[in-house]
């Protein structure tokens, strides 16, 4: 993992000390496990806490082990001087960090979304494609009532958003990206304690070189975001186009609904300020159904790096 031997390089440079707290603990590794206990005389409370907190040292099954114990002696075979790690480690995770590239498909989504939306403010657009959403929900409107319709449009949404998060978003580029923000901070507190104007003028060059990495989190983050609202603004658009919001002509007979602390109401009628009551039933709806697919599918898209 070349990770790990960025970090130990990280460390190594930012306190020297650290170098043979690092070597101690690689010594003491040889059979695979090593304990607070062996090394509590060589190495500080601090810099074993740092070994553990920046993932170099994990749990083993009896004790710690070096997450990588042969990038880490790399790490401190490659001859790191504070000259030469004025290199930015960013240089590094950038060739680690393989940007994602946008394929046609996704620019075809995006630009078919943004359509989408001036369907919200032209009422043509919009009744085109709630007419043509109809073909497929009107049957499920007329058989059922109109809470339960939204209900099984939020779980359907709701699955097939947590779905292509899953599978569109790379959370071990994002833990990536993540890290190496947070590596930079680290080293900018490092180099404050030490007074090192130099590092810290340094650090200031690579945090603007990181510009572009951060533009890679934006694209990781947007990417399935462009397929989720692609699916769902049509569900909107045709909810906008069967109960006439917007001045348009309602095409259907929802009903009323019961809800706590205001009783029966309509669906267009406000609910919380001017949301109306139908729009925070939806989201209601999507917000349990998205959590329960989560728990159900064992879908964790939290950002992890490798």
């Amino acid at each position: 993992m070349a990770r790990i031997e960025q970090t130990v390089d990280n460390l190594v440079t930012d306190d020297a000390e650290m170098r043979d707290a690092v070597e101690t603990v690689l010594a003491q590794t040889n059979d695979e496990t090593v304990h607070w206990a062996d090394v509590r005389n060589d190495v500080s409370s601090g810099h074993w806490g740092r070994l553990i907190e920046r993932g170099v040292l994990v749990d083993g099954k009896e004790g710690f082990e070096l997450a990588d114990p042969e990038a880490t002696r790399a790490a401190l075979g490659s001859g790191t001087t504070s000259a030469a790690t004025d290199v930015s480690s960013a240089d590094a995770d950038e060739d680690e960090i393989e940007e994602t590239t946008w394929s046609v498909y996704d620019k075809g989504a995006a630009a078919v979304t943004m359509a989408f939306f001036v369907a919200y403010a032209w009422q043509p657009l919009r009744d085109l494609i709630g007419g043509i959403m109809d073909v497929a929900l009107g049957p499920l409107e007329q058989s059922l009532p109109f809470y339960a319709v939204v209900m099984i449009l939020a779980m359907g949404t709701g699955l097939y958003s947590t779905l292509l998060q899953a599978n569109l978003m790379n959370t071990e580029k994002m833990g990536q990206y993540q890290q190496q923000m947070k590596d930079l901070q680290e080293r900018r507190e490092a180099a404050k304690e030490r007074d090192d104007q130099e590092k810290l003028d340094s650090l200031q060059d690579e945090q603007m070189e990181m510009m572009g990495d951060q533009l890679g989190m934006f694209k990781e983050q947007f990417r399935p975001m462009v397929w989720i609202m692609f699916f769902t603004i049509p569900v909107f658009l045709w909810m906008y186009w069967a109960l006439g919001i917007g001045g348009g002509t309602q095409h259907i007979d929802p009903g009323s609904i019961t809800i706590p602390l205001r009783g029966v109401v309509g669906w267009r009628d406000p609910a919380i300020g001017p949301i109306q009551v139908w729009i925070l039933w939806y989201f209601v709806c999507s917000m349990g159904f998205t959590q329960i697919i989560r728990k159900g599918l064992n879908i964790d898209i939290s950002p992890s790096p490798s």
